[in-house]
C-alpha cells in the first residue's frame, strides 16, 4: 500500500510538470532559455503529452497492481 501510495505521488508529480509542458510551454521556455520559435512550442507541447501520457500510465498501473493482490 505504502508503494502504490508513493508511486501514484511521484505520478502527479510527473503528470503536473507533462500538463506545465502542454498548457504553458512559453513558461517552461523561458525556465530553459529555449529560443522562442514555433518548433520549440510544439516540441515542449509534443513532450509535455509524452510525459502527462507516462504519469497516467504510472499511476493506472500502479493502482491496478495494488487492486489485483
Amino acid at each position: 500500500m505504502t508503494r502504490t501510495l508513493l508511486l501514484d505521488a511521484l505520478a502527479t508529480m510527473i503528470g503536473g510538470l507533462g500538463l506545465t509542458l502542454l498548457v504553458k510551454p512559453a513558461a517552461v521556455r523561458g525556465l530553459l532559455r529555449i529560443e522562442d520559435s514555433e518548433a520549440a512550442t510544439y516540441g515542449l507541447r509534443i513532450g509535455g503529452a509524452m510525459i502527462l501520457a507516462a504519469a497516467l500510465f504510472l499511476a493506472g498501473f500502479t493502482t491496478a497492481w495494488q487492486l489485483a493482490q
